[in-house]
């Protein structure tokens, strides 16, 4: 999928662990893996808005394109 998800990179930029996010926004173990992986098919806006302001970042942040990428 050339839409690759960044969210390790914006973590450990903030030296903030997946499980503290989880607790923080509140989301499962399972959807944070998804998301770490790049293996979900969407997000919620709400989802993305807690991240994006636990994570002091902006959605572009996290998301990235790569036509290339199949």
């Amino acid at each position: 999928m050339p839409i690759r998800i960044t969210l390790d990179k914006v973590l450990a930029d903030r030296s903030m662990t997946a499980r503290e996010l989880i607790q923080t926004v509140g989301i499962t173990e399972a959807n944070m893996s998804l998301l770490r992986t790049g293996k979900v098919r969407g997000v919620r806006f709400r989802t993305l808005e807690k991240i994006c302001e636990v994570l002091d970042c902006q959605p572009a942040d996290l998301l990235v394109y790569d036509p290339n990428d199949d």
